[in-house]
């Protein structure tokens, strides 16, 4: 007979039983899996852990699933759950994350807390204590940077690409950027129509500090006439030039798509210790309306500014992040199954694969600026105020 699968909750304590019977077989070792969320959410979390969860149930290993409240917060102090099949049942539409989510920053990752307490050796120890096989963690590029650290460590490590921004190395995509892309191209599809009401050049903010990947596909989705990124330092001038052509070609409005980080070529030039003291005595709210204001003062036009903000990290996954995340976690599953560590498991070429942690932590992965996607987008007629 096949071995029963088994989720057990015990109220927070730790199991005491190491070994289980299974019907018709040796007593073998449980499987014990911590997991987290780490950073910002976004969609498709849930969908992602029960991708793991379910892999591992549809096996015949017997596991016990440790769930870390708030991120590495949860693993560094010792605050986590015994989770069970129906904490992971009907979530796969549910955004946000079961097991809430904190931003504990790398480069402060290894001071001490306010009590004195060594944070690293913290997650060790509560790692040890419960007996776990396997650490599986959820997140960006800062938390990947702690994941490959506890590697070094000697944890055993499996991580998952969670980011709207798209901007992890060794993977073509993240789970969360197609949900953001399409929640930011439909703040721009309904800019669109009031836009030509009124004739009035808009700007849509987008989320997105380093890099534009999701600036840049939304701006196209959107149809977006200028697309400004960090990648592309931009000129004013040449994007007032780009306005002044749709007004003499009869179009009475244009869309700026912005990244949160984008950046004028002058400021482009400065280096970080000018441009933070620049910032000291910055007046806008952000980087859009800096644009909105240069663009009126040298034009006289009437500027409005839409920030969708955190929306784009909100709601159910789209259908195509369902998916992904569903396999990236099943992948996940079966690295535990198989005893193989120390992997992210990432997308290449239409295929999940493994990629080694140490390859990916602290590497961002960027838009080239004549990469075929904005070479497409300029062929298209939109500028990018290079």
């Amino acid at each position: 007979m096949s071995a029963k699968r088994n989720f057990r909750v015990r109220n927070g304590k730790i199991a005491k039983q190491d070994k289980v019977v299974t019907v018709g077989r040796m007593e073998e070792h449980m499987k014990r899996i911590g997991m987290l969320t780490s950073g910002g959410d976004c969609q498709a979390l849930n969908a992602a852990m029960r991708g793991v969860v379910k892999t591992l149930a549809n096996s015949k290993e017997e596991v016990e699933i440790y769930g870390f409240i708030d991120g590495y917060r949860g693993l560094i102090y010792g605050n986590f759950r015994m989770l069970t099949g129906k904490d992971f049942s009907g979530i796969l539409t549910k955004g946000g994350t079961i097991l809430g989510t904190s931003r504990t920053p790398f480069k402060t990752i290894k001071d001490p807390d306010e009590n004195g307490l060594d944070k690293v050796e913290a997650m060790k120890q509560n790692y040890h204590k419960l007996k776990l096989d396997c650490l599986v963690i959820l997140g960006g590029n800062g938390t990947h940077k702690t994941a490959n650290l506890l590697r070094e460590e000697g944890l055993n490590i499996v991580t998952l690409p969670k980011t709207i921004d798209n901007d992890l190395w060794g993977t073509d995509m993240t789970f969360g950027f197609q949900s953001a892309v399409d929640i930011a191209t439909g703040a721009i599809d309904c800019i669109h129509t009031t836009a030509a009401s009124h004739g009035r050049v808009f700007i849509v903010e987008v989320m997105g500090h380093k890099v534009g990947w999701l600036t840049l596909n939304a701006g196209m989705a959107g149809g977006a006439d200028i697309i400004l990124i960090p990648e592309i330092p931009y000129d004013i001038d040449k994007v007032i030039e780009k306005i002044e052509e749709r007004d003499k070609s009869g179009c009475r409005f244009t869309i700026i798509a912005v990244a949160e980080g984008a950046i004028s070529k002058e400021d482009s030039q400065l280096s970080k210790k000018e441009y933070k003291e620049k910032m000291k005595n910055y007046v806008f709210p952000s980087v859009s309306y800096e644009v909105a204001a240069a663009i009126q003062e040298k034009t006289g036009r009437e500027i409005r500014v839409t920030v969708p903000g955190h929306m784009q990290r909100g709601g159910s996954p789209c259908p195509y992040d369902r998916v992904f995340a569903s396999r990236l976690g099943s992948e996940a599953g079966k690295l535990i199954l198989d005893n193989q560590y120390g992997f992210m498991v990432g997308y290449k070429n239409r295929e999940i694969v493994r990629v080694p942690l140490a390859d990916v932590a602290g590497k961002l992965k960027t838009v080239d600026p004549n990469a075929s996607i904005v070479q497409e987008a300029k062929l298209l007629g939109i500028c990018f105020g290079d």
